[in-house]
């Protein structure tokens, strides 16, 4: 019988000179760290670690040791590219410049999305804390190709909400475009059903609202299974089209403040199915600028088609001690079954973890991007 005890003394042992070998083999890699930066060669080379781990693969015959030998060694080299990494002065800065506060004034155009008395513009005036001019576009990509242009200095858009989650329209934009997330800010959402003056819910034909307000009423609409939801442009948007139809039997869902500013009658309020529930906003610029303090960094990024590529990819936060507070995917428009990450992590562009994740997952990702820096609302 196997003396458990005699055979966990050899363990001990054989960790042990695993131990000082790993130790040895990362005072090698600062030599190649010192030896890469002298000739301004890249710490990722692909093709090289995929030879190597080839030719480990081939000094053992046991196919589940094969496995366990490329995936011990593809987190040793991960290892000791991390340590490459941090070895190099810290490295270039990200590309952004840090701004003490914005520069606002009366004439800075901001372009929202909807109409006056949107959310969106409500996010706005709250954020600005003072006068601003104000740019209601009807589409996000609106908004996006007015800051891309410099026709509006900032922007605002919805980009997630509490009860039915993230608006995937707009990580596309933040993709497509490269314009830069510099703030958020959240407002809680106060649905009410608007009518013409004189209407009565119980003669109600149609309901109009953006996809999202009828979402989020969705409990308060499966009580009024005649009523034909149709969707619109913007909550504020429909409130306006129910003054254009004037029609009795049309209605919207819209804030309290969109339904008063095209004098229509609330016919029913507070009628989202959350009472908590609340909308993320983000403030964009067409500049790399982040405010100081900020210790939200927002990216995206594309992998491999691989087995372990995103966990690799994921792993640069761990051993930088970085929190992820989200993920989210999409799909790649004109690459089948391929996907985007975008990722939200705790950090700015002055930590040197953050730097140094970021630097790694630039070069090892078929692409990267920063979509912004920011103070989070806590």
């Amino acid at each position: 019988m196997i003396d458990l005890i005699e055979s966990r003394n050899k363990i001990d042992e054989v960790d042990q000179r695993i131990v000082e070998l790993f130790e040895e083999r990362m005072k090698l890699a600062v030599d190649i760290a010192a030896y890469k930066k002298s000739v301004g060669k890249p710490i990722f080379d692909a093709e090289r670690e995929k030879e190597k781990l080839a030719a480990l693969m081939a000094l053992t015959e046991n196919e589940f040791n094969q496995k366990a030998v490329a995936d011990l060694f593809r987190q040793i080299m991960s290892l000791s590219r991390r340590l490459q990494y941090s070895l190099l002065d810290n490295m270039e800065g990200l590309g952004l410049a840090e701004t003490p506060e914005l520069a606002v004034h009366h004439n800075t155009k901001v372009a929202f999305f909807g109409e006056k008395g949107s959310y969106t513009e409500q996010a706005m005036m709250e954020y600005f804390k003072s006068e601003v001019n104000g740019l209601a576009m009807s589409t996000f990509k609106e908004v996006m190709q007015a800051i891309k242009e410099g026709r509006a200095d900032y922007g605002v858009l919805p980009i997630e909400n509490s009860s039915t989650g993230t608006l995937s329209d707009i990580y596309d934009l933040l993709a497509e475009y490269d314009n830069f997330i510099i703030g958020e800010h959240m407002v809680k959402i106060d649905h009410n059903l608007w009518g013409l003056p004189g209407a009565k819910l119980c003669n109600i034909k149609r309901i109009y609202s953006h996809k999202q307000g009828l979402q989020q009423c969705a409990g308060f609409l499966q009580k009024y299974p005649n009523i034909k939801q149709i969707e619109g442009g913007s909550t504020s948007g429909s409130a306006r089209l129910i003054l254009e139809e004037n029609d009795l039997t049309k209605a919207a869902i819209a804030s309290r403040r969109a339904g008063e500013v095209f004098g229509l009658q609330l016919l029913q309020a507070s009628i989202q199915d959350e009472d908590n529930n609340t909308t993320r906003f983000i403030i964009i610029s067409n500049k790399k600028i982040y405010k100081k303090g900020s210790n939200r960094t927002s990216i995206c990024f594309e992998l491999p088609h691989q087995s372990g590529s995103l966990y690799h990819m994921l792993s640069h936060f761990i051993y930088n001690n970085i929190s992820m507070t989200k993920i989210e995917s999409r799909p790649i428009v004109g690459k089948a079954f391929a996907y985007r990450f975008f990722v939200d992590i705790e950090g700015g562009p002055d930590s040197p973890a953050v730097k140094n994740a970021l630097h790694c997952m630039k070069e090892e990702a078929l692409e990267m991007k920063i979509l912004g820096c920011y103070v989070p609302v806590r």
